[in-house]
């Protein structure tokens, strides 16, 4: 019995997801790895040609055909697979071709090597990197800023006491001022620098209060939408500044579409994730917020740096809301990320609950 289910049982036990195709491009074997990873069942795959599984931007079935008829192996990277449930997942795969001892006929091994788990912490590592340094750097300049803009100021309030027209405060009025503001405009760039009160929270209780806040300062003009999940537990938090960073992302929406609110629409959805890494991190449990909006999408020339302070794609915007949001979730050991097209934009707040 042992022998004769060997090879079943080593090819269903081993990560990488296999898939034997024959010559007409149907398929004959799919092994449990690539049950799971392009999700289907074995018992209803075998004889259906391979298009019938998954689809391809470009020529898979040439390209398989191709295989067959020079006999050459051939391999593709990063490629998008659209699955027949309508999920996407992004593979290495390679074809190689074999013949059978008993006939001669030349079949194909395919094998299928997800790799989105892989792009995913790879683009969050850059990520945490480049905010890293981001405010490492903003806090260099802040410091060599803020130092000079107390002295202007205060040379500006000796120099008012001493000016023989009171018409002439005008003007150093005008220095404080700006002192003032540009003060406040380094330290907004700066960000919280700590979680100052955690405390205990359920994030459906946030979710609800930020969406309180927009019907009130839209006087209820915008649509919100609510998918929550009731199981996530409660974790500790910073209750003032994790809704600050979801009321930046939502405003950000509103700014981009505020001359017709009444069309925009705002979703919020929670959900839970198990084994979840974030950055280098592996988390057993991590709380997922979903902030979508059907608004105009970020500009793709923005895409990359949407969370760098300054970046905004708006004349009248300061950049700054969006980075002060990644910096708050960051510091609940947290990530912010985001997909964008018109008319779908989904911001994601990735939070540990098993800290």
């Amino acid at each position: 019995m042992i022998e004769e289910h060997l090879h079943q049982s080593l090819l269903d036990n081993i990560s990488t997801a296999l898939l034997v195709v024959e010559a007409n491009l149907t398929v004959s074997f799919i092994n449990s790895a690539a049950e799971a990873a392009l999700q289907v069942s074995k018992h209803r795959v075998k004889g259906l040609n391979i298009s019938e599984l998954f689809s391809e931007q470009g020529t898979t079935a040439e390209n398989l055909q191709n295989v067959i008829e020079s006999n050459s192996p051939f391999t593709k990277r990063e490629t998008a697979f659209g699955l027949k449930n309508g999920a996407t997942i992004t593979v290495d795969y390679a074809a190689t071709p074999f013949q059978y001892l008993s006939s001669g006929e030349t079949s194909l091994i395919l094998e299928i090597h997800t790799i989105d788990r892989q792009l995913r912490i790879s683009r969050e590592e850059r990520l945490i990197s480049s905010q890293q340094t981001t405010n490492a750097l903003v806090k260099g300049l802040a410091h060599e800023i803020k130092n000079p803009l107390g002295g202007l100021r205060g040379a500006a309030q000796l120099l008012a006491r001493e000016l023989p027209n009171q018409d002439l405060q005008e003007y150093t009025n005008i220095i404080i001022e700006e002192a003032d503001r540009l003060r406040n405009l380094v330290d907004r760039m700066l960000g919280p620098h700590q979680l100052s009160k955690p405390v205990p929270l359920n994030i459906h209780e946030v979710l609800e209060h930020v969406a309180s806040l927009i019907q009130a300062e839209t006087q209820g003009e915008i649509s919100i939408t609510r998918d929550y999940d009731p199981s996530i537990p409660e974790f500790t938090a910073d209750r003032a500044q994790l809704i600050q960073a979801i009321l930046n992302i939502v405003r950000n929406a509103l700014q981009a579409n505020q001359n017709n609110l009444a069309a925009v629409a705002i979703g919020f959805k929670s959900r839970t994730q198990r084994q979840f890494t974030i950055g280098n991190s592996l988390h057993r449990l991590v709380c997922r917020v979903d902030i979508s909006d059907n608004g105009p999408g970020i500009a793709r020339e923005l895409q990359s740096t949407v969370f760098f302070p300054m970046v905004s794609g708006r004349p009248e915007g300061t950049g700054l809301g969006l980075s002060i949001s990644q910096s708050i979730i960051n510091q609940h050991q947290g990530l912010i990320e985001f997909v964008s097209e018109p008319g779908d934009t989904m911001f994601t707040l990735f939070i540990p609950l098993d800290l």
